[in-house]
């Protein structure tokens, strides 16, 4: 049975880490990694917010949902988000949180300010606290992959500096009746450099193997599930590559519970061009983007395609 590695960040060997998260991308897109550092306690009062802040009436949520902005910040509601290509807008609904720039930054004509809920009490103080401490963890997987790749350590440091990187709390209801070809999370692949997603014990989750097969994911409680999105994937010419995945619906007694996850979507900065790197093109591997395209230019095209800008 195919199994994704099992990383830890607990390791004096940056070379030896680098290798490791850098071999599972190649062959996974995803990898699994333990020994990440985010705070327990604080990730645990995270769940607790989040399961209370959906306790709360649809029409209270909608309160904070902005249609103008594509769920950029605060609350979408449930079957609004379609995957690129499917028939079904997915079973879930999600609240994002992004990243707090100061007033008159120059890009925050791309970056609006977060929509905070009026409760629960201390949802604010905990995502703010959260939200970079999961932007830390993504920088230090991000430079093991330059490593990896055989660039400085830092190169991407300037690429993700104020990058618009999104933290979104997911709600997947209990499936009443009959979904009628709806799942959870259609197949996809994500927009952004890298995911970093908390809460995938809950079974669902399933990547798509090369031999075209589904492959579960199973990580042990409090690990990271981190996958590479279409934005790395274009940077590196697909020698990392941005994998299919979905959220099945559960069968039997589950089928009735709630399901909640936390995915960190680690963006570029919006104005980073994303131009393919010279040590990923050869005679064996082409340029397949020969024209370089801004991350917020991509991020926009991509929001279109998945319903939640209309063109």
């Amino acid at each position: 049975m195919t199994q994704i590695p099992l990383i830890s960040l607990d390791t004096q060997d940056a070379d030896a880490l680098g290798q490791a998260l850098g071999d599972s991308f190649h062959r996974f897109g995803f990898a699994m990694v333990k020994d990440h550092g985010l705070d327990a306690q604080l990730v645990e009062k995270a769940w607790d917010l989040t399961e209370r802040l959906y306790e709360q009436e649809d029409a209270e949520k909608r309160k904070f949902h902005d249609p103008a902005i594509g769920g950029a910040r605060g609350y979408t509601p449930f079957k609004t988000e379609i995957a690129k290509g499917a028939a079904h807008h997915d079973l879930k609904e999600f609240w994002h949180i992004g990243r707090e720039l100061p007033e008159g930054h120059r890009l925050a004509g791309s970056m609006p300010p977060n929509i905070w809920p009026d409760r629960p009490e201390g949802f604010r103080e905990t995502f703010e606290t959260l939200f970079p401490d999961m932007d830390a963890v993504g920088a230090r997987i991000l430079t093991s992959i330059a490593r990896y790749l055989d660039l400085p350590a830092d190169w991407f440091d300037d690429a993700i500096e104020d990058g618009n990187s999104v933290l979104r709390l997911l709600h997947y209801p209990p499936i009443e009746g009959d979904p009628e070809g709806a799942i959870r999370a259609g197949a996809h692949e994500d927009i952004n450099l890298i995911t970093l997603l908390l809460g995938a014990e809950e079974a669902g989750l399933e990547i798509l193997g090369k031999d075209g097969e589904w492959i579960a994911v199973d990580p042990p409680e409090g690990a990271l599930v981190v996958n590479v999105g279409d934005m790395l994937q274009r940077l590196t010419n697909h020698v990392l590559p941005s994998t299919t995945h979905r959220v099945r619906n559960p069968s039997g007694e589950r089928a009735h519970h709630h399901r909640y996850s936390m995915p960190f979507f680690l963006h570029a900065r919006s104005d980073f061009a994303i131009e393919t790197l010279p040590g990923c093109i050869g005679e064996d591997r082409p340029n397949r983007y020969p024209e370089p395209i801004t991350a917020d230019d991509y991020l926009q095209q991509r929001l279109r395609e998945i319903g939640l800008i209309k063109a």
